[in-house]
């Protein structure tokens, strides 16, 4: 050890009540004896019950049957989330301006992000009154266990399966090692052999034989050669799948104006596209310190600034 590491050591040793998941930035995190004395592990079981406490008490944020839809399968799907008069005008709001954006290129995937500020809110209140809306902010909130502001943008993905490697997103992994919340809202209808969202219902809850696979992978993952499995970003074979005792995964091939939120703790990934597609909708994410004891402190939703 350095000698400035010695000076980390306080900083390390913090983050490890936090969100905190890499195994290549911090030497607690990754160290092999920590993790074979069930450090990673017990991160993860703590982290569960503390979500699960906080979440009871966001429970009036959603409906009871989103609840039961989540605890069963880790994501709720609302087909026909807006009126269709509403979401007629906010779609014409989304394809019809021009909005500042960057774009992440992944594999063969081009992923465009636009901030949904407070200005694009205000200037056009078809996108405002949809992002600040309960149901998007109450069922991202919910699956998160949080009671905070969610990043959101407005989300064009181009997947051109014949150009460049395979995207690693279609590669079911999770996210992180507790729960945090995603959410897509479709302007335009997802086919089932255009890329879509797939998840392993019920891989967002632990079971004796997850957390075995958690252990393992613990102790290993910084050599991986999968440098987001090293980052902390589990990702999983069909064959460890099955043999953690997972059903088969679930495409979510969804017309336009249906909203998906997912727990991306649990195994997912995007399908792989079997032909040129190009896919409009609303983004959302949310994920907080696991280990707070609190839901939050900001009850009126609002967008980024």
């Amino acid at each position: 050890m350095k000698a400035i590491d010695i000076l980390r050591v306080p900083v390390w040793a913090l983050e490890l009540a936090s969100g905190a998941k890499s195994f290549c930035d911090n030497p607690l995190i990754d160290s092999p004896g920590l993790n074979r004395r069930r450090l990673h592990v017990a991160r993860v079981r703590l982290a569960e019950r503390m979500v699960d406490w906080r979440r009871r008490r966001l429970a009036h944020l959603v409906e009871p049957r989103d609840v039961e839809d989540y605890a069963r399968d880790g994501f709720v799907i609302r087909r026909n989330a807006l009126p269709e008069a509403d979401f007629q005008a906010l779609r014409r709001a989304v394809e019809e301006n021009a909005f500042p954006a960057q774009e992440m290129w992944q594999g063969n995937a081009v992923t465009r992000f636009a901030p949904a500020t407070c200005a694009m809110c205000a200037d056009h209140p078809e996108i405002g009154s949809f992002v600040n809306g309960a149901l998007f902010q109450g069922l991202l909130r919910y699956v998160a266990s949080t009671d905070a502001n969610p990043i959101v943008f407005l989300h064009t993905i181009f997947a051109e399966p014949d150009r460049g490697p395979r995207d690693p997103q279609t590669v079911f992994h999770s996210d992180t090692f507790h729960a945090t919340a995603k959410a897509w809202f479709f302007l335009e209808d997802v086919a089932e052999d255009g890329g879509p969202f797939t998840y392993v219902p019920g891989s967002h809850r632990m079971t004796p034989e997850r957390l075995r696979w958690e252990y393992e992978k613990s102790l290993i993952a910084r050599e991986d050669r999968n440098w987001h499995h090293a980052l902390g970003s589990f990702r999983i074979s069909d064959q460890e799948l099955e043999e953690l005792g997972y059903g088969a995964s679930v495409s979510v091939a969804v017309p336009a104006n249906t909203l998906v939120v997912a727990d991306t703790h649990g195994f997912h990934a995007g399908g792989v596209s079997r032909r040129a597609t190009v896919r409009l909708g609303v983004y959302g994410s949310l994920r907080r310190n696991p280990f707070l004891s609190f839901t939050g402190a900001r009850p009126v939703f609002v967008a980024g600034p």
